[in-house]
């Protein structure tokens, strides 16, 4: 494959465009979001054990943690503590009026991060983390102590939606986690992320559930490099990308396919600045919709990225809440005629708070009515 080249996500810009509007926003700080969270996670009473057969089985599951807020970037970073805030905010009426149920999230081990990444990685992040180093010495993400327990709170998150979906708690779920992950790879750290929640999932649904294949859609505007280079040459996951092209990281052109067993179970469609969402509707309804009938995925998963919605500081794509919708539509029909509907998404970026919030909304409460 093709390496990310280097630079920081913050710095790659289009110079002719302007400032995107919107971006400003009240920024909670991350004790008040913590109280958020838990009063949002504590809002509604769950049974022990759901199952879609009973009548209390949601239809989609909501997964978080408190912790997600403990990786603190400094003052200005995109990825700022609010992002979640703002989420769980958007997703509180769908909470509220039983389309949505939170469900407690399980920690992850080290072991699962290694399903991905490598052991000595995962050491030095912590250690530089702990010695309070400001950027992660691997790539372009800022650290905080607390960032790897951050890290592991979404990957935690991630592992217990497979676990809920595949069990038949629910019938898809969103994880709204941070830092995302998708540039993460075994051994390095960039793009905001650490850990590779989207391809732990996966990996843990393949080793624990035993399932041979799984879909993944990569819906942000920075092409997720980590997650390409995790099943490069696998042949247990389809990887389709769409995204902004040339941008950040620099990688997923429409030639780079896999090897191996992986052979053409890498799908990228690097669009140029300005797409909209017909465009990206159009590849949904032809080019995803052929590969994953030709894969039968037994589980879809979805990198949730909102940074190619309009407005976004980190993107120029110009997708609508609308297209959200829409697209959630594609991904969900795929999942119902192969995966009886399993379907998990997890946050990626994101960036712009208010459009954040309302494309995080339209694209939940799609799920919740599949």
């Amino acid at each position: 494959m093709t390496p990310g080249f280097p630079g920081d996500e913050t710095s790659i810009r289009d110079p002719s465009a302007a400032p995107p509007p919107g971006a400003a926003h009240p920024v909670r700080r991350p004790n008040a979001l913590r109280r958020s969270l838990l009063g949002l996670l504590s809002a509604v009473a769950l049974p022990a054990s759901p199952t879609l057969a009973g009548t209390a089985a949601p239809r989609a599951a909501l997964f978080a943690d408190p912790a997600c807020a403990a990786h603190e970037p400094p003052a200005g970073h995109p990825d700022q503590t609010a992002r979640l805030a703002v989420v769980l905010d958007a997703l509180a009426p769908l909470v509220a009026d039983g389309r949505l149920r939170p469900l407690p999230p399980e920690a992850a081990r080290d072991a699962d991060l290694e399903l991905v990444h490598d052991p000595a990685y995962i050491e030095l992040a912590r250690v530089e983390a702990a010695k309070g180093e400001e950027r992660l010495s691997t790539g372009d993400t800022p650290l905080s102590r607390r960032s790897v327990e951050a890290a592991m709170a979404a990957v935690g998150c991630g592992l217990s939606a497979v676990d809920a979906v595949l069990a038949g708690r629910c019938r898809s779920a969103f994880c709204a986690v941070r830092p995302p992950g998708h540039h993460a790879s075994a051994r390095t750290g960039m793009g905001f992320g650490i850990f590779n929640t989207i391809a732990i999932a996966a990996r843990h649904a393949r080793r624990r559930h035993g399932l041979e294949r799984i879909l993944i859609v990569d819906w942000d505007v920075h092409h997720g490099n980590g997650t390409q280079a995790t099943f490069w040459s696998d042949g247990s996951v389809l990887f389709f990308d769409t995204h902004q092209h040339p941008w950040y990281p620099g990688t997923g052109e429409s030639s780079e396919t896999g090897e191996g067993r992986g052979a053409g179970l890498v799908v990228n469609r690097p669009l140029p600045a300005g797409t909209a969402g017909d465009t990206l509707l159009a590849i949904y309804d032809e080019t995803l919709r052929r590969a994953a009938d030709r894969f039968r995925p037994q589980l879809v998963l979805v990198s949730a990225g909102f940074d190619s919605r309009i407005g976004d500081p980190l993107g120029r794509f110009m997708l609508t809440d609308a297209d959200f919708d829409a697209m959630t539509e594609r991904v969900l029909d795929i999942a119902d005629r192969h995966a009886g509907g399993r379907c998990v998404s997890i946050l990626e970026g994101g960036y712009n708070l208010p459009g954040l919030a309302s494309a995080a909304r339209a694209h939940v409460e799609r799920l919740s009515r599949a």
